[in-house]
């Protein structure tokens, strides 16, 4: 049944979209719940995938591929600093409307739970092209843990597979807490916090500068398997949403297909 805006919370309505399922009314979780068909545009909206009291600003977009994607992170103009300490990157930083950093807490809170999550990440270089790379789940565990990131399978979006490489259950690493399995801190060396291996494919955290503009190579907004780790990107856009039924279904059976018989 298709969710509709609930007309005894229209007051609250005002401030949060407030979504109504058979006269009940609840706090949207994430930008899935905020999505009402085609009626809400792309822009910054409040979610609460902790609960009432947590609510957490979030851009959303609606216009890519369905929509439903909740920005996660955002690198557009290098207006934001993302050279920053464990607790920014644990809590989030930056301007919804711009570029930011959601936090490592809400990441968990996102993607927790039995509902599974695909992940896209959308870039651009300096000559107008574009392409993305999407991945067939994304989760990662709560700081107890180090935030270790799981990630499903390259999908596809011509881009190709940056992100792989990070993903071995690797946890998260700033230049204040070094979590990598590189003999260096990759958060000091790149100039921004991430999943590092034995550094990085892909440091859509680094130093944000024109391509071509002075700065080391490995600092760089970089997508190697793209752009190469010589070119820096105009813009990067990590996005969460999450995978339909049916799809999670098909993607079981093939699994099972896959898998050999005992």
């Amino acid at each position: 049944m298709a969710a509709l805006l609930c007309p005894t919370a229209v007051l609250l309505s005002l401030l949060v979209p407030v979504v109504c399922v058979h006269s009940q009314f609840y706090l949207p979780t994430d930008c899935d719940d905020i999505q009402q068909g085609d009626s809400s545009p792309s822009g910054v909206y409040t979610i609460f995938p902790g609960g009432p009291t947590s609510p957490v600003h979030v851009y959303c977009d609606i216009d890519t591929d369905g929509g439903k994607w909740t920005v996660i992170q955002r690198r557009v103009d290098g207006t934001v600093n993302f050279n920053r300490p464990w607790d920014h990157y644990k809590n989030g930083f930056g301007n919804v409307a711009g570029e930011y950093w959601i936090g490592l807490d809400n990441i968990h809170l996102l993607t927790m739970g039995e509902k599974k999550r695909e992940l896209r990440v959308d870039m651009e270089d300096w000559e107008g092209g574009k392409a993305y790379a999407q991945y067939s789940s994304f989760s990662i565990e709560p700081e107890t843990f180090g935030y270790q990131l799981r990630l499903g399978s390259y999908v596809d979006g011509g881009a190709g597979d940056s992100l792989s490489y990070h993903s071995n259950n690797m946890n998260f690493t700033t230049y204040d807490k070094d979590q990598d399995i590189s003999v260096l801190n990759c958060a000091q060396y790149t100039l921004g916090g991430f999943w590092f291996g034995d550094c990085a494919h892909a440091t859509p955290n680094g130093l944000y500068t024109p391509n071509g503009g002075n700065s080391r190579i490995e600092t760089r907004v970089m997508w190697f398997h793209w752009k190469a780790n010589n070119y820096a990107l105009k813009s990067i856009a990590m996005k969460i949403r999450r995978v339909a039924a049916d799809t999670v279904a098909v993607e079981e059976q093939q699994e099972q297909k896959a898998s050999p018989t005992p």
